[in-house]
């Protein structure tokens, strides 16, 4: 069965009304003792993370007090350790901006907020700069909110999830570009993950969310991501083991 096929099937098999989760398997994680899990229910990822200490606020994009979010539009990842203490988390939402760009989608706080004007505070701004951003229009699946517990820093966990995240992006959405939003010195640290970047991706301000932040745009485009994934095991998905989870 292909990555397709499967993610199709698990998708259909699970009500859209009740938390959908499933196991997801990655050698690099197992190696790690971290059991990953993914799921398209924001409503429990937010309780996951508010719950998880050091970890900050998750952005409004994938709050659904914020945010709207489809089944079919977005989904996270969550690694738990042996003790089922979570470890990582990471979000990811398709933007459709056939009508639009990337840019103004986030110029006008949409990449934020379901409705500006009623969530948005008269002082929140985001100027983004970048021209790849102008250029970006289509499908757009844009990845965020990755947080890993100190103790797991620096042993190429971010990348680990990124193979996660953009085999399950690919399989669910094909699309037209794959993006973050990061800190110059995640940049300056080298992303492999993501071979494009440019300054100015977002220099934002939220009041309310006591967010301020000048971020980098970098991205990988469709035709990348597939290249990449064709080089890659397709068998991603671990048929779920009773008494696992």
């Amino acid at each position: 069965m292909t990555v397709d096929e499967r993610v199709a099937a698990m998708s259909a098999r699970i009500p859209v009304h009740v938390s959908r989760c499933i196991p997801i398997y990655d050698t690099m994680a197992a190696q790690k003792d971290i059991n990953l899990l993914m799921g398209f229910d924001f409503q429990e990822y937010v309780s996951i993370t508010q719950a998880t200490p050091t970890k900050g606020r998750t952005f409004p994009n994938f709050r659904p007090d914020r945010s709207t979010i489809r089944p079919s539009d977005g989904y996270w990842v969550v690694g738990l350790d042996r003790n089922s203490d979570v470890v990582l988390t990471n979000a990811a939402r398709l933007y459709d901006l056939s009508n639009g760009n990337f840019a103004e989608h986030l110029r006008s706080l949409r990449a934020f907020y379901s409705d500006p004007i009623a969530h948005a505070h008269v002082d929140d701004r985001c100027v983004c700069m970048a021209a790849t951003a102008e250029e970006m229009t289509g499908k757009i699946a844009y990845n965020g909110d990755l947080w890993v517990r100190r103790d797991l820093r620096g042993q190429g966990v971010p990348r680990m999830i990124a193979r996660v995240t953009h085999r399950v992006s690919y399989a669910m959405w094909a699309p037209d570009f794959l993006c973050a939003l990061v800190a110059r010195w995640r940049v300056n640290k080298g992303l492999p993950h993501y071979p494009h970047h440019e300054s100015g991706g977002a220099i934002l301000r939220l009041v309310k969310e006591d967010i301020a932040e000048d971020n980098w745009l970098v991205w990988v485009t469709g035709r990348e991501l597939k290249g990449e994934l064709d080089d890659c095991c397709k068998d991603i998905f671990a048929a779920p083991s009773l008494g696992v989870w």
